[in-house]
C-alpha cells in the first residue's frame, strides 16, 4: 500500500516538475491550486469507500463471504454514479471556486484549464480507488500496486510527450494523468475478471444492497465528512497563502508535494492498521489490536524520521528539482526547515486514528480533525502570518498536529472505540 501510494503521489510530483521547469511558476501555482479543490471533490466519495473497506474486512474476518460479495457490488455501483456527479459539479463550479480563494489573475485561467481536462478522469480514478479499497479489505494490497506503478511510468512518459513534444502546455499535463488513470483502471479490471473470479467486475450481474450500503455509510460518512472538512480547510489555507503572491503559491505547491511523501507512509500504515484491526475485531481477537498499533507506531515513525532528515538536509536541492526560480526556492526552503521537524507527530496521530477507524468508530476522528484544522491550524496560520509573514503559515501546521495527537491519544485510552464493531461477539475479548 505504501509503495503503491508513493506511485500515486508521483502523478502529482511529475506534473509539478514538468510544469515548473518547462512552463513556468504561474502554471506551477495553477497545478498546486487545483490540489485542494480536487481533494474536496473526491474526498467524500473516498471516505465512503473507506467505510466499505471496514465492512469488507470485518465480514471477511468473520468468514461471511456472501456479504463480502454484496458489499463489493454495492461499492462499485455507488462509485460509478458518484463519479458522474463529481465530474459535472467540478466543471460547473471550478472558476467560481478559484475566484473564491482569491487566486491571482495570472494563475486563474491556467488553473481552470488544468481542472477541466483533469476532471474527465474522475470516473477512472474512482473505479481504481474502489477496486483498491476492495482488495485492501480482503488483505490483498500488492496487485493494485503493480498496476499503479505501470500507470505512473506511463504518466511520466506522456507528460514529456504532451508538454515537450506536442506543446500542449498545462492541458497536456492533465491529459497525461487522465490517460494513465484510465489505463490503470481497465488493466486491473481485465486482470480481476481473468484471474480472480470472486472479485469479477461484471456490471450486469451486480446488485445494490441497501442494508450493506447503510452500514458502509454509517462508517464511511464521518470519514467522508472528515476528508471534506480537511479539503475545505486546505482551500482556506490557500486563500491565506494567496495573500503573499504567485511565488509563495508556487513554493507552497512544491512543499505540499514534498510533504505528501511524508504523509503517505503515515496514512498508509494507518489504513493497513484499520484493515488489521477490522479483521481481528471481526474474529474476536482484541489482544492483537494493541500489538498491531505498537508495530505500526514503530514502522511509521521510523519512516517519518528518515524522511524528516532528508527534507531538512536537502531542503534547497529538493525545491530546485521543481523550479529554477530563486525566489520560489528560497520561500519553499523555509517551509522545509520547519514542518519536517514534526513528521513523527503526524505519523503517531494517524496511527492511533487508524485503530478507531478499523473498529468502525469514525465519528470521533471527524471531530478531532475539525478541531485541529478549523479551530487551531487555520486561525494560527492566519494570525502568525500577520506577524511573521509566510513563515507564520508554516508554523500553524505542527501546532495543529500536536493538538490532534493529544485528542486522539486520550480518546484511545478511554477504550470507547471497542464498542463500535459491525460484527458482534457474545464474549468480546
Amino acid at each position: 500500500m505504501l509503495a503503491g501510494n508513493v506511485f500515486q503521489q508521483l502523478y502529482n510530483v511529475v506534473d509539478s516538475i514538468v510544469v515548473g521547469r518547462a512552463i513556468g511558476k504561474e502554471a506551477l501555482a495553477a497545478v498546486g491550486a487545483n490540489f485542494p479543490f480536487i481533494f474536496a471533490l473526491i474526498s467524500f466519495v473516498v471516505g465512503i469507500a473507506i467505510g466499505s473497506t471496514v465492512v469488507i474486512s470485518q465480514f471477511f474476518g468473520a468468514k461471511k463471504m456472501a456479504e463480502v460479495k454484496r458489499t463489493i457490488d454495492t461499492l462499485y455501483i455507488f462509485m460509478f454514479f458518484a463519479a458522474f456527479f463529481v465530474t459535472a459539479a467540478g466543471i460547473l463550479f471550478a472558476r467560481p471556486i478559484f475566484r473564491l480563494i482569491d487566486l491571482p489573475p495570472d494563475v486563474l485561467p491556467q488553473a481552470v484549464q488544468y481542472f477541466r481536462v483533469y476532471a474527465l478522469g474522475f470516473i477512472f480514478f474512482f473505479g481504481f480507488q474502489g477496486t483498491s479499497a476492495i482488495m485492501r479489505g480482503l488483505g490483498h494490497s500488492k496487485t493494485p500496486f503493480y498496476f499503479l506503478g505501470g500507470s505512473t511510468l506511463l504518466n511520466i512518459a506522456l507528460d514529456l510527450i504532451f508538454v515537450l513534444v506536442f506543446r500542449w502546455g498545462i492541458r497536456g499535463v492533465a491529459a497525461a494523468t487522465v490517460v494513465a488513470q484510465g489505463s490503470a483502471f481497465f488493466a486491473i479490471i481485465f486482470y480481476m475478471n481473468r484471474y480472480h473470479s470472486f472479485l469479477d467486475f461484471r456490471p450486469r450481474h451486480m446488485h445494490f444492497d441497501r442494508e450493506i450500503f447503510r452500514k458502509s455509510l454509517k462508517i464511511g460518512l464521518p470519514t467522508g465528512f472528515q476528508q471534506t472538512f480537511v479539503a475545505f480547510g486546505f482551500m482556506a489555507l490557500y486563500r491565506i497563502v494567496n495573500m503573499f503572491g504567485t511565488p509563495t503559491i508556487a513554493a507552497y505547491s512544491i512543499a505540499v508535494r514534498i510533504d505528501s511523501f511524508a504523509a503517505m507512509p503515515a496514512m498508509n500504515f494507518s489504513a493497513a492498521l484499520s484493515t488489521f484491526v477490522g479483521q481481528n475485531i471481526g474474529a474476536g481477537k482484541m489482544e492483537r489490536v494493541h500489538k498491531g498499533l505498537k508495530a505500526t507506531l514503530l514502522m511509521s515513525n521510523a519512516v517519518a524520521l528518515v524522511i524528516s532528515v532528508v527534507a531538512l538536509l536537502f531542503a534547497r536541492q529538493l525545491m530546485q528539482v521543481f523550479t529554477k526560480d530563486a525566489g520560489v526556492v528560497e520561500i519553499g526552503k523555509h517551509y522545509l526547515l520547519i514542518v519536517p521537524l514534526f513528521y513523527m507527530v503526524f505519523a503517531t496521530m494517524f496511527s492511533i486514528n487508524g485503530v478507531m477507524r478499523g473498529a468502525g468508530d469514525t465519528l470521533v476522528p471527524l471531530f478531532f480533525s475539525i478541531i485541529s484544522l478549523w479551530f487551531v491550524r487555520i486561525p494560527a496560520s492566519y494570525f502568525l502570518s500577520l506577524r511573521f509573514g509566510a513563515i507564520g503559515i508554516w508554523w500553524g501546521i505542527p501546532i495543529a498536529w500536536f493538538v490532534g495527537l493529544l485528542l486522539a491519544f486520550f480518546y484511545y485510552k478511554t477504550g470507547r472505540w471497542k464498542t463500535k464493531a459491525v460484527v458482534r461477539h457474545q464474549k468480546p475479548q
